[in-house]
């Protein structure tokens, strides 16, 4: 029996691997695999089917943990899916069987270890070709498309099925024609254990993100003609189904807002045509067991137009600086580490992702901040070194390349120092490259421009004295310059811009693109005229107001997205409730006295934004905001599990907020989701279609003018630095 057991792991690993990269081409998602909201489906009593409904939320109970977001969504998939199909013979392993969709969502939330611990001894996917196992029961995690229960069906009629029963379990809502024609076929019936909707089919991406996995939502949706395409409303329809099962999942009610429309180009409709499709499906989730009947958090819909700076100014935070400038396959990258036994330098790749105590720490930290950390870290393990302590007493300074060779020969601390050795490497490499493509100086004009600080002269100067800057560097400067004096750019104003620039009319194409997210009606030009407008009525020199004495800051940290700004009106009470509509019109009252103290759940935790008292600004202070903190310090190593240690001292919450971004998102509004949790005291909860680095999102850009949208993968042009 063991022998047997054993063989059912080794072959679970093998198999369930190969399963996975057949199905990604970005090998960032094998490394991850690690209700309720369940609907029971009726079917006739002779198919034994279990109706208990189930008791989780994700509402603490008096005295009991809060949960984040992601840690809700592993549990439902692990007990509420995997462990509810367990029966008296508890020691029976099972297959599970997904397909392309249903696998993403669990790589998202779950290891590899997780789903063997649920008694799974084989993962495999519904369209390729299987082995019959009759012995074993099967739990089917699959869509409900009409081809996959054409399939399930072929697998478990007639007197020969693939396996003894089955449990499906459906990502999101089943039409009843396709339960009828489940129920048409009477050899399978009472072959099915269980026939449930489970209503997961959102991919969390952080504690506090998800995705629904449309990155080419911008083009489909924002290009010229896109209303015309058939793509438009599926994409819509798609998007908004897996909108709601997030809220499904979680059992929460959301009142829904949403940017209202400048105009009535179908490009400004967007974000209401996509609340209303959400709100008809979340309208039906009521008849679920235990679903709220009132209101218990918000949802705030907008689209790239209430930003268009964030996507493409640069970040100055060590995960930021990761993707912006280095050469990253999704979460993954390869370096090249010092040999331990002195030879060549040895290649290694790396994943940079929440399990790592040490990312966790410093994703959120200014890359100086980061590198000074990691220093310290160094020099704290080399303090327990008997040589590295008498060149200290030399006098000999260290840096932190010494230190790194002393720490690598402690062999107590072997999986510490590696990781730490990691993290050196990287924000070595990111250091030098901002120290040679002289980065400071562009990410200074950046901000300048971006909160009133430089003008016209300061960006032709930059680009007269910096003709070898990369072109990528240079047309990002252009976007941020457009959407802060984008009368800068009227007439024959871009064209000479352009030359100045050495960019070509493709790359300058991007910038006149920004106007078909913006929601302003295009303005007819003279043929070989660059014309940009926006809302010149209303833009200031300034994009946004400095908050740098929020807190102390390191330099080039005054950067914020405008999703900052809008959840803080949004708790106060204060969002524009003409330029955010709400689809919740019968609530709408009773909420608004609701929103300023926070919560329907009784907790006593401040809501409202602090006063902020003026402070200094500092351009190098070594305090990092409380946020971005870590749970529990020393060396990063302390927390046993990133999902327990988020839970231990935000016991009460109040009401969640969500966000929806279409068009992507960026890290910068990430981080202020961590940001806002820890001062609301709400867990703040980003999604989107995508999330994009500068490179992908400036791709996009690009591909909304051209004519052939659909189907075409956008491929970032990614600077070489180095």
């Amino acid at each position: 029996m063991i022998l047997l057991i054993g063989i059912s792991i080794c072959k679970l690993s093998h198999t369930y691997m190969q399963f996975l990269y057949s199905i990604y081409d970005d090998a960032d998602e094998i490394t991850r695999l690690s209700s309720s909201s369940t609907s029971h489906l009726s079917l006739p009593s002779s198919t034994n089917m279990s109706f208990s409904d189930s008791e989780s939320s994700s509402h603490p109970r008096d005295g009991g943990d809060y949960k984040f977001f992601r840690q809700i969504s592993r549990d439902r998939l692990l007990h509420e899916m995997l462990g509810s199909t367990k029966t008296g013979d508890s020691k029976a392993w099972k297959i599970l069987i997904m397909d392309r969709v249903t696998v993403k969502v669990m790589s998202k939330s779950c290891k590899m270890a997780d789903i063997t611990d649920q008694g799974i001894s084989l993962v495999e996917e519904l369209f390729k070709r299987r082995e019959p196992m009759p012995g074993m029961d099967a739990i089917y995690f699959i869509q409900p498309s009409k081809e996959n229960i054409v399939m399930f069906l072929s697998d478990m009629s007639g007197r020969e099925p693939l396996y003894r029963k089955a449990y499906i379990f459906f990502s999101s809502t089943i039409p009843k024609e396709l339960v009828n024609h489940i129920k048409s076929d009477s050899s399978v019936l009472p072959r099915i254990g269980a026939l449930r909707e489970m209503n997961m089919e959102y991919f969390p991406i952080d504690n506090q993100g998800f995705l629904t996995d449309h990155d080419q939502a911008l083009q489909t949706l924002y290009a010229e003609n896109a209303e015309n395409s058939r793509h438009f409303n599926i994409c819509l329809n798609m998007m908004a189904t897996r909108i709601a099962t997030v809220f499904a999942s979680l059992k929460e009610l959301p009142f829904v807002r949403y940017r209202a429309a400048k105009s009535t180009a179908p490009r400004d409709l967007v974000p209401s045509k996509l609340a209303a499709a959400i709100w008809d499906c979340i309208s039906k989730f009521k008849a679920i067991p235990n679903f709220p009947q009132t209101e218990t958090c918000e949802l705030l819909i907008v689209d790239r137009s209430v930003d268009q700076i964030a996507p493409i100014i640069h970040e100055w935070t060590y995960d930021a600086m990761c993707h912006d400038l280095l050469d990253m396959e999704g979460n993954k990258h390869v370096i090249e580490v010092p040999s331990k036994t002195g030879g060549p330098p040895e290649k290694k790749e790396i994943v940079l992702e929440d399990h790592d105590p040490v990312w966790l720490e410093l994703r959120h930290t200014h890359i100086a901040d980061a590198s000074e950390r990691l220093h310290e870290k160094m020099a704290n393990f080399a303090s327990k070194n008997k040589a590295a302590q008498m060149r200290s007493k030399e006098g000999s300074e260290l840096s932190t390349r010494d230190l790194q060779k002393i720490v690598q020969a402690l062999p107590q601390y072997g999986e510490q120092v590696d990781k730490l050795s990691t993290h050196v490497e990287i924000a070595g490499k990111i250091n030098r490259i901002i120290r040679d493509t002289g980065l400071r100086d562009l990410g200074q004009l950046e901000q300048d421009l971006v909160f009133g600080d430089a003008a016209a002269k300061d960006v032709i100067n930059f680009l007269r004295t910096n003709q070898d800057t990369n072109p990528e560097n240079k047309l990002r400067l252009l976007m941020i310059y457009a959407t802060v004096y984008p009368e800068k750019f009227e007439g024959d104003k871009g064209v000479k811009l352009m030359q100045l620039a050495k960019l070509s009319p493709v790359d300058m194409k991007v910038i006149s693109n920004m106007q078909l997210i913006a929601g302003s009606p295009e303005n007819k030009t003279k043929s070989g005229s660059f014309s940009l407008k926006f809302d010149t009525g209303k833009t200031k020199q300034a994009n946004r107001k400095d908050r740098s004495g929020e807190e102390e800051t390191w330099q080039l940290f005054r950067f914020y997205p405008m999703l900052e700004e809008l959840l803080e009106k949004l708790v106060k009470g204060d969002l524009s409730k003409s330029d955010y509509l709400c689809m919740n019109q019968s609530s709408h009252k009773e909420e608004e006295s609701e929103s300023r103290t926070g919560s329907v759940r009784k907790s006593s935790a401040p809501t409202a934004v602090p006063e902020r008292k003026a402070t200094p600004h500092s351009m190098r202070s070594r305090r990092t905001a409380t946020w971005a903190r870590p749970h529990s310090s020393d060396d990063g190593y302390s927390s046993d599990s990133v999902l327990k240690s988020a839970s231990l001292d935000l016991k009460k919450l109040g009401q969640r907020i969500f966000v929806f971004i279409i068009g992507g998102a960026t890290r910068s509004e990430l981080r202020v989701c961590h940001k806002l949790t820890s001062s609301l005291r709400r867990e703040v909860v980003l999604g989107s279609t995508s999330f994009d680095d500068p490179p992908q999102y400036i791709t996009k850009l690009k591909l909304l003018s051209e004519k052939d949208i659909a189907g075409a993968p956008a491929q970032p042009f990614k600077p070489q630095y180095w």
